[in-house]
């Protein structure tokens, strides 16, 4: 199971390294259109469709990967079963609250395919199309949350590093 876990949280930052290539590509393809004179219709919606995208698909492997902000101002003057204890409610927290965001994510997906919900730009590319990204995206960082959370219960979740030490 950990092994496919972590496939999973790779393959998803990998998708968002595609998506940043997709930027890179809309954004290139929109300079030369302007040098050599062709309109790229579209272009600068593709660009935004590809970096939401990348940004959601990123979030799971940002998170195991420690990269998230974390406020630790309280957590840092607790020790012991008071920590651990505020490490849980935390992580339940996130889990209910990613939990809601991918379902609402999943949701507003199959609401843009049943109403054929159109972008209104010259692309005019159905919407549930870049929306997928998001809703995988979120689901997957709500996978990775859930994970958190059963690793901290089992106590087999290693600490958080302190990035910032103040002298």
């Amino acid at each position: 199971m950990r092994r496919f876990l972590d496939g999973l949280y790779t393959a998803s930052a990998w998708l968002a390294g595609l998506g940043m290539i997709g930027v890179l590509l809309m954004v290139t393809l929109t300079i030369l259109g302007r040098l050599l004179g062709f309109p790229v219709g579209g272009a600068d919606a593709y660009a935004g469709y590809f970096m939401a995208g990348a940004g959601f698909l990123a979030l799971a492997s940002t998170l195991k990967h420690g990269e998230h902000i974390r406020v630790t101002l309280i957590l840092g003057m607790l020790r012991g079963r008071g920590r651990r204890g505020l490490e849980i409610l935390a992580l339940l927290i996130a889990v209910t609250l990613s939990g809601f965001l991918a379902l609402y994510s999943a949701r507003l997906v199959w609401q843009s395919w049943s109403f054929q919900d159109m972008s209104t730009g010259i692309d005019a590319t159905p919407m549930w199309i870049p929306q997928i990204s998001m809703a995988v995206g979120t689901l997957v960082f709500f996978i990775a949350f859930l994970d958190e959370f059963c690793l901290e219960l089992l106590g087999k979740r290693p600490a958080p590093t302190e990035e910032l030490h103040h002298e």
